[in-house]
């Protein structure tokens, strides 16, 4: 029998707190080593900052997510969207189990926004095809989604087999809910959320929660369990909050 595979989307915000006063990341990781899952798509990763690592104190030389990999003993993945003067971040994926990455797709539709889809093949114990896994972080404004929406849903019909089981998840910034779930429904995803629980939970700012802006979608999976972590330690930790879900392979 195939096994079940648990994931967590988080937008970890460059490993700062909330208001960029602290490094945060050591405590995420604690936080994150404690959920136990097997897959993190991870949104807002530090590749490098030149001033932080002179003005905040421990702030790493080393890529975050390298140093998230090395002290959960997990593969990790980097994609590198937002380039600037000394400094760059982007997506990560972070796997307990065997990962290959495949592409870092640019998404982007302005200069202000530098945004990416980075895509990963993960094989669980049992499955007898990997497991496609998207990690995404896009615009603020709604007509740049529909932009980056068509990108990437041309991306999935013609570079992901339609068999192949898939979660697209992270930070759509969706917080009106005008266009995601058309998409989604425009591939044949399931709103992990939705399908599970009913709606969609709030995750920012993660003090106060009161918009939905993350999201986890899955296609030729089943949805055994969807969580959203609230209270401390994440609240105090990024300015989003993390999102989970148990899956495993659906029974045609």
């Amino acid at each position: 029998m195939a096994s079940t595979v648990s994931i967590t989307t988080y937008n970890i915000h460059k490993g700062m707190s909330p208001l960029n006063r602290r490094l945060q990341l050591p405590q995420m990781v604690d936080a994150l080593q404690h959920l136990d899952t097997d897959i993190l798509f991870l949104q807002e990763v530090q590749g490098a900052h030149g001033r932080r690592q002179q003005t905040v104190p421990e702030f790493p030389t080393e890529p975050h997510a390298q140093i998230i990999g090395r002290q959960l003993a997990f593969a990790s993945s980097y994609g590198q969207n937002a380039t600037y003067a000394n400094r760059h971040h982007g997506n990560a994926i972070l796997s307990r189990l065997p990962m290959e990455t495949r592409a870092n797709l640019n998404v982007s539709v302005n200069r202000l926004e530098q945004r990416g889809v980075l895509h990963c093949e993960i094989q669980p114990p049992g499955w007898a095809i990997p497991l496609t896994c998207l990690c995404v972080h896009l615009n603020l404004r709604e007509a740049d989604r529909k932009l980056q929406y068509r990108t990437i849903a041309d991306y999935i019909t013609h570079h992901i087999p339609a068999d192949a089981p898939l979660i697209l998840a992270g930070d759509f910034n969706d917080w009106r809910h005008q266009s995601c779930s058309r998409f989604g429904r425009l591939l044949g995803l399931d709103e992990a959320f939705v399908r599970f629980a009913g709606s969609q939970p709030k995750t920012f700012p993660a003090r106060l929660p009161v918009l939905s802006l993350d999201r986890i979608y899955t296609r030729h999976l089943t949805v055994l369990d969807a969580m959203s972590h609230q209270g401390l330690p994440w609240q105090l930790l990024s300015d989003h909050l993390p999102l989970s879900a148990v899956v495993e392979l659906k029974r045609y």
